[in-house]
């Protein structure tokens, strides 16, 4: 395979020798078409989209092939060209919906939204009347009720209602994870993941319910307990009429009509249908034991097996001394 842009620039291709390629070219990519991924030759990291792909390797040739015409500074990409060359244009594409105020960048334009902005929730929206400070901000939240997802991932087909998380899920594919715990060092593909996990360490629940004052780790835990209270079960079965209050256990229930097991072992390949269930596997073959006995400090890698064990405890007590 061999994977080469065409720029005004020197630069190493698969065999590491020196080759100059012609000017005015759009990047190609010239991939086995039996692969849906594009392989860097250089350092062998793949990538799933092009435009990726692309940025990552000008990290490698050091190039700067665009220039600005009015000033002559250069460019690793045309999209940075193009930014720049507004200030030359004083063109400012990007407004705000409040004030009026023009931007030449949207970075910028989402910082004035922040600092200017902050408390004006103007744009509301029509089913659930949720405030928003931006009218890009409420179609992104609108998704919520029409269940809209325009992304979609190359690999794998799965959609999402934002590109943000579309991101996030390429990771899983690449396999990267490049967040790790300081205390257990296990690691995560993303920011959100590792802040989640390490409120396992600090114990923290800053999600409480207003009804019996419960704490929760994660808003989605209080939401679906919420509708405890309320007894709302949103979400049917379609086989067999079921109801659940959270559609994550409807998902999980219909596994049992269609016996889907989507999540493998990457040392045996035993399948199974929940992620716990795999979870719990795994540590046949790590020998891991993450449940000890306060007691005695015996460890058990299920946490039923340590409930049976504290049963001998309870045993030893009731004896007469």
């Amino acid at each position: 395979m061999e994977s080469y842009i065409k720029t005004n620039e020197t630069h190493l291709i698969n065999d590491l020798c020196v080759e100059t390629v012609d000017t005015d070219k759009n990047v190609e990519n010239v991939i086995d078409s039996n692969k849906d991924y594009f392989e860097c030759d250089i350092c062998g990291e793949k990538f799933f989209q092009k435009l990726l792909f692309k940025k990552h390797f000008h990290s490698h040739t050091k190039g700067k092939p665009y220039s600005c015409v009015a000033c002559n500074k250069d460019f690793s990409c045309k999209s940075a060209l193009d930014v720049h060359y507004r200030i030359h244009t004083n063109e400012k594409p990007f407004s705000c919906d409040l004030c009026g105020k023009g931007f030449s960048q949207r970075s910028a334009l989402t910082t004035h939204y922040h600092r200017i902005h902050a408390d004006e929730k103007p744009f509301f929206c029509d089913v659930c009347g949720k405030g928003f400070s931006q009218r890009c901000i409420l179609k992104v939240h609108y998704r919520i009720h029409t269940d809209e997802k325009p992304f979609s991932c190359d690999v794998c087909n799965k959609e999402f209602s934002r590109k943000g998380k579309l991101n996030e899920h390429l990771l899983t594919h690449t396999n990267k994870k490049p967040y790790s715990c300081e205390v257990c060092h296990k690691e995560f593909p993303r920011m959100s993941n590792l802040k989640l996990h390490f409120r396992t360490h600090t114990n923290e629940k800053p999600f409480s319910c207003d009804v019996c004052y419960k704490f929760f780790s994660q808003r989605g835990h209080l939401n679906g307990h919420l509708q405890i209270h309320t007894n709302q079960k949103a979400f049917s079965c379609d086989v067999c009429g079921k109801v659940f209050s959270r559609k994550s256990h409807l998902n999980r229930h219909l596994r049992t009509h269609t016996n889907e097991k989507p999540f493998s072992c990457d040392i045996c390949h035993k399948k199974f249908s929940l992620k716990s269930c795999l979870k719990r596997h795994f540590r046949t073959h790590t020998n891991e034991k993450p449940f000890s006995c306060d007691v005695c400090g015996k460890e058990f890698s299920r946490r039923e097996h340590l409930a049976r064990h504290y049963h001998i405890h309870a045993t030893e007590k009731s004896l007469p001394s």
